[in-house]
């Protein structure tokens, strides 16, 4: 098991990791440099050979192995991404690059989203070097630049031009499972994800005829995207359910005592009440029209206006979400993907997963853990490439009250100490048996 030095060092990593502001605003601003650098130490320290490897300047990825005892055993995956999205100070309680602890709390961007996943990472394989204590398989740590924009500068990058570094890696683990959720009735699900929905980022164009404000117009560029984005924003997706979702809403149900009639799934869902919100989101594609840009003045009808829209679709339903699009869209605008990445699925019936799951209720026997799929994505899409199945796999085990999903990209984001421990044990646990 962990020592205690790891489980302070947790809580030291995961402060000081957030106190390098590597805020990524797409673009390319961003600098994980300063953070990737401080990683690579940490992990030297421990005895291991970091590389550090940039697209472009300032964008830095960490990449490390960690040999096991079976060369024959393939090899596992564990990264974490280093930048987080934007905040806002003056909306804050504390400074969000404060990295302050306080009430046994740990507080500022990054705290749940995934700095503090670095740090467990970080806190494991040195309580391991001290302890002399060498995993099965091989272990490849990777810490990427860029996930929260196009990846382009970090596990893409890794994917394209570095994968030798990946050799053996045939599963993966990173961000957003194994956390404590709350159902509101005293029970607590660790949901461990095992598919992610497809990106789909689109920009619409629409184009028409330019003209006077005061003029009859038929062709106005403006009314022709308003129309397009009316009809996406409330276009009733058709139910669409992937092995994973199926598995979870099958021991989701048998957990609450209720039938697992898919028939009717928006009826389960329901029934699962605060529960099925982990589900609702994954059991359809999705498109949310996000951006508006069009005209320059008022009296002066556009020749084009733009928007953009946030599409999501579910493993082996892309084709129905180009289809859908170009009926959506109509004749008279035009869509094109401004970041388009893979569906994942992941087998929930594994051994590394049947792993997860007991390690977690190892240290949360009173736990119910279920697969889930995420809506959104991570670096593990970018991974695929390589052929590598993504898990997502963080623990933290969470007080009731601490919604851990509104915290990712919210105000006043931070994880309690108690919760990097148990993620600290948790991750040990798993990794020494994978």
């Amino acid at each position: 098991m962990a020592d205690e030095r790891a489980l302070d060092e947790v809580v030291t990593f995961t402060s000081d990791l957030i106190r390098f502001d590597t805020t990524n605003r797409g673009g390319g601003d961003c600098q994980e440099r300063p953070a990737a650098e401080y990683a690579a130490a940490r992990l030297a320290e421990a005895g291991l050979e970091p590389v550090l490897l940039e697209r472009t300047p300032g964008r830095t990825n960490v990449v490390a192995r960690l040999e096991g005892t079976d060369p024959s055993a393939d090899a596992l995956l564990v990264h974490g991404h280093l930048d987080v999205v934007p905040a806002e100070a003056a909306d804050w309680s504390v400074h969000p690059f404060s990295g302050e602890v306080r009430d046994g709390v740990v507080w500022g961007r990054g705290a749940v989203d995934m700095k503090n996943m670095d740090a467990m990472i970080l806190a494991v394989v040195r309580a391991w070097a001290r302890e002399g204590v060498r995993p099965r398989r091989d272990v490849v740590i990777a810490f990427t630049a860029d996930e929260e924009a196009s990846a382009e500068d970090g596990s893409g990058f890794l994917a394209d031009r570095h994968a030798d570094l990946f050799e053996g890696c045939t599963e993966g683990i990173s961000e957003s499972g194994a956390f404590t959720f709350h159902d509101g009735s005293g029970r607590q699900i660790y949901p461990i994800a095992a598919g992610e929905r497809g990106t789909a980022w689109l920009k619409l164009t629409a184009r028409g005829r330019a003209g006077h404000g005061s003029k009859v117009n038929r062709e106005n560029a403006v009314t022709r995207l308003a129309a397009a984005i009316t009809r996406i924003g409330e276009h009733q997706w058709p139910l669409r359910l992937t092995p994973t979702v199926r598995a979870a809403l099958g021991e989701l149900a048998a957990l609450y005592g209720i039938e697992p009639d898919l028939s009717d799934v928006d009826a389960l869902l329901a029934k699962l009440g605060t529960a099925g919100k982990l589900v609702e989101a994954t059991v359809r594609n999705s498109a949310n029209p996000t951006m508006l840009d069009a005209g320059y003045k008022v009296n002066v009808i556009p020749g084009e206006a733009v928007a953009h829209v946030d599409g999501r679709y579910l493993s082996g339903a892309e084709d129905e979400f180009r289809a859908t699009m170009d009926r959506l869209t109509g004749p008279d605008v035009d869509w094109e993907f401004a970041h388009h990445e893979v569906a994942l699925q992941a087998p929930v019936d594994s051994p590394t997963f049947a792993l997860m799951r007991a390690a977690v209720e190892e240290f949360a026997p009173e736990g119910h853990v279920v697969p889930y799929c995420m809506s959104g994505g991570t670096d593990a899409k970018q991974f695929s490439r390589l052929g590598i199945t993504g898990y997502g796999f963080a623990p933290l085990k969470l007080p009731e009250g601490f919604d851990y999903q509104a915290l990712f990209h919210g105000v006043d984001e931070r994880v309690p100490v108690e919760a990097l421990h148990f993620g600290v044990r948790v991750l040990d646990r798993f990794l020494r048996t994978a």
